[in-house]
């Protein structure tokens, strides 16, 4: 590994310009409560466990008593899938309101089996938008025009990204007040923390200056091994207490819950995962405590 490339040598310095200020939110809404902590979940790296994290934790923080939106914008439609909702069946998904004027808010969010927890779903529609974003005026600006509105009716939205760095990644990242990566405690996944990294500069330089990096979350870990071990060891050296002391460990209970349709909070609510992410959810409002 080069010193370009090595975590240690980039990571601190990186992650301290990305804390930025906090973010103002401005006067109450049309229905007398702040906007929504938008949150992005990004990462590159597929099969990182970012789709979990999202459904996991608004679940949790539905527990904690928070009104939460969850917005898909990857093409696979698997918030939805995770959900019990067939993301193929819907005519209004988030592509409509990216995309067509006509579309309201209203007819594309779904409700969920968690009351309190809400979808906007998306398709295999959302591919063509990536390409047909590119002709758009303010294209990098479209998903944070179609949550204005839906941010004074929610306590939180977390948007789960597509595994890439396109234009469907830089609308959350645009839309978001801070970013959350779920980071997978293995060598390659480290790796491309540097790229992200850059992304998340760019976007920052050039679009939204308040954009905060949250915080890493280690999933998938598998403290058996070595290697985990020391991975997450070369994360918490580039990134300090940025790395969320909360860890969430392999165990299968998160492949079954998807198949039931369910988070793994309600399909195993006494299991270690779902343990695991209740914690999260209260160290992130934690943190938010001691920031404000």
């Amino acid at each position: 590994m080069t010193e370009a490339t090595d975590p240690t040598t980039w990571g601190a310095q990186v992650a301290q310009e990305l804390r930025g200020p906090g973010t103002d939110r401005g006067p109450d809404g049309p229905e007398r409560r702040d906007p929504a902590s938008t949150v992005a979940f990004a990462n590159q790296k597929g099969g990182v466990g970012k789709t979990t994290t999202v459904i996991s934790l608004g679940a949790a923080l539905v527990e904690l008593g928070e009104r939460v939106l969850l917005v898909d914008m990857d093409p696979q439609g698997s918030l939805g899938v995770g959900l019990g909702i067939e993301p193929h069946s819907r005519e209004v998904t988030v592509y409509n309101l990216l995309m067509q004027d006509g579309s309201t808010f209203e007819e594309a969010v779904v409700g969920t089996a968690i009351e309190g927890l809400d979808l906007l779903p998306a398709n295999i529609d959302l591919a063509a938008a990536e390409l047909l974003l590119v002709q758009e005026t303010a294209r990098e600006q479209a998903l944070q025009r179609v949550l204005r509105e839906a941010r004074y009716r929610y306590d939180r939205i977390l948007v789960d990204c597509p595994p890439s760095l396109g234009l469907l990644t830089i609308n959350g990242l645009t839309a978001a007040d801070g970013v959350i990566v779920p980071l997978e405690c293995e060598y390659f996944a480290l790796r491309g923390m540097s790229l992200l990294m850059q992304t998340l500069e760019r976007v920052r330089a050039r679009l939204n200056p308040d954009l905060e990096l949250q915080g890493i979350v280690a999933t998938m870990v598998d403290t058996r091994t070595l290697h985990a071990r020391e991975v997450l060891e070369r994360v918490r050296e580039a990134f300090g207490d940025l790395l969320y002391t909360t860890t969430i460990n392999r165990t299968i209970r998160f492949a079954e819950a998807p198949v039931a349709g369910e988070p793994i909070l309600t399909y195993s609510s006494e299991s270690r995962g779902a343990g695991a992410y209740r914690e999260l959810a209260r160290e992130i409002r934690g943190r938010e405590t001691v920031s404000t």
